[in-house]
């Protein structure tokens, strides 16, 4: 059953760096947002995949660090009173009252808007899981699937399963603070960067970290949701334990649109076709920003989603206030509004 529908001027799908800049834009053009998004924290994968990994790219930052970009953006948005729903998808996206939209969550969150802007970057995702029985009773507690904090791993033993960049990368990193690291991957050649794979290889010839192949993942042994202990297998079905009490498989995201795939929009290679200079979808008053989103001569850069996001909000604002002139101000003159 859903409950009674929220209104807001707009819905924001997607709650990563450029999800959180259009709640800054549309903020100060004095319009109030609602940011949906189907992980349980504020950051996309900025925040999933890679938060203490720098970033080069992001104007006036010559380098910051992806959770500190998010904490930047949290806090730029801030004084204009976002409400988050995290941890739920947007099920259905369907016309409401006229010139409105009505959004659904699959935890029964109504949010009735003026418009809609998708934020999604590449869609809904989550990780892929190891086929390991009874992996549910750890996760949370002793197998993540994300790093937020190196801090939770201090003199940790930790198992990692993988053999991209962000098992090496995260290997390198938590090597740092814990007491031991495990790299458990089925084949001695890595799928990392070159460098990366070399500092695993030095690491690896101290009691620091051990790599264990060709192994992989087999069963899980503890109790009560704590882990103490990995059982990893060779080719030739040899098997043995590691003594551990965390376990990170990076076997990479599933990606999908989802549902997004079904609300009608133009769609061009899993991506969702705008106007360049308004960011509208080929729905009236449904917006997209960011890696989502497709036209000629789109780069999947952050500070291009950014633009987009400004535009989309310059966009809507005549939805919201239909009757009213927009008298364009620079930041620097007007400053933040009061909300």
């Amino acid at each position: 059953m859903s409950s009674s529908p929220v209104t807001t001027d707009v819905a924001i799908i997607g709650a990563g760096p450029v999800g959180l800049f259009a709640v800054f834009e549309c903020g100060m053009l004095k319009m109030r947002c609602h940011v949906v998004d189907s992980l349980a924290v504020i950051g996309g994968q900025c925040a999933a995949l890679y938060p203490e990994k720098p970033i080069y790219d992001i104007p006036g930052y010559p380098e910051v660090m992806a959770q500190d970009l998010i904490d930047r953006l949290t806090e730029q948005a801030a004084p204009f009173k976002p409400v988050y729903h995290l941890d739920q998808q947007v099920t259905a996206l369907e016309p409401g009252a006229p010139g409105r939209w009505r959004l659904t969550t699959a935890k029964g969150t109504v949010i009735d808007a003026a418009a809609v802007m998708i934020a999604a970057g590449s869609g809904a995702f989550g990780p892929n899981r190891p086929p390991l029985p009874g992996i549910e009773a750890y996760e949370g507690t002793s197998v993540h699937y994300l790093v937020q904090r190196r801090a939770d791993f201090q003199d940790k033993r930790v198992v990692i399963a993988g053999g991209g960049d962000s098992a090496v990368d995260w290997a390198l990193s938590l090597a740092e603070v814990a007491e031991k690291i495990y790299v458990v991957h089925r084949r001695p050649k890595f799928r990392a960067a070159p460098e990366s794979v070399d500092r695993l290889q030095r690491l690896a010839e101290t009691d620091k970290l051990d790599l264990v192949i060709p192994y992989q993942l087999a069963g899980l042994e503890g109790a009560d949701g704590h882990l103490t202990g990995v059982e990893v297998a060779d080719l030739e079905g040899n098997k043995k334990v590691l003594a551990a009490d965390t376990l990170l498989p990076f076997f990479g995201l599933s990606m999908n649109l989802g549902p997004i795939a079904d609300w009608g929009l133009n769609l061009d290679h899993h991506h969702i076709a705008i106007d360049p200079a308004t960011s509208q979808t080929s729905s009236e008053g449904i917006y997209a920003v960011g890696d989502i989103t497709t036209y000629p001569g789109k780069l999947k850069l952050i500070l291009c989603g950014f633009s987009e996001a400004a535009m989309a909000a310059h966009a809507i604002r005549p939805r919201v206030y239909p009757d009213e002139e927009l008298h364009w101000e620079y930041s620097t003159t007007k400053g933040v509004p009061q909300t």
